[in-house]
């Protein structure tokens, strides 16, 4: 009776492990992570003698809460697989850059020159990124350069999939 007892003992401890192995994939599947934010400056934003962060201030979307529109950095809530996408829209008469980072490295940018007979330029990249939990991502405008603060010039980002 004894052995039956263990064996049943055993069991419940297996089943147990199961259902807690199972509610931690069902959490990772539910994990939602997603946001959008425009730079509404009313107006050019730059040239700037140095690189600054784009804080893009009016938030679309922020499931997850990951975006910072102060700051203009998102930072992972979990590892996992990202896309991001960021455009521009600014005008000729200065050069425009921004790249995308991610903690100190740059990733992809994007850039057009100065030009006196083109009036706007518009431009954009985007990437996957595998980020652990706590990396920031974050959108640099270059020195001397500048955007135009409109809804053409934005910011998102996405969790493609939990790791």
């Amino acid at each position: 009776m004894d052995a039956f007892k263990e064996y049943l003992e055993a069991r419940e401890a297996q089943l147990k492990d199961s259902q807690i192995h199972i509610e931690g994939l069902k959490r990772k599947e539910s994990i939602m992570v997603a946001f959008t934010a425009v730079a509404e400056y009313s107006g050019a934003h730059g040239p700037f003698n140095m690189d600054r962060t784009l804080v893009y201030n009016k938030v679309i979307t922020n499931i997850g809460d990951a975006y910072n529109s102060c700051s203009g950095i998102f930072s992972a809530p979990v590892a996992g697989l990202y896309h991001f996408t960021f455009f521009y829209h600014a005008g000729g008469q200065h050069p425009s850059k921004l790249f995308l980072m991610k903690n100190c490295e740059t990733i992809v940018m994007t850039s057009d020159h100065k030009s006196s007979n083109d009036s706007a330029d518009n431009g954009g990249n985007a990437a996957f990124l595998q980020l652990k939990e706590g990396d920031q991502v974050f959108v640099r405008l270059g020195a001397n350069t500048h955007v135009w603060g409109s809804s053409q010039t934005n910011f998102s980002g996405f969790l493609v999939r939990h790791m």
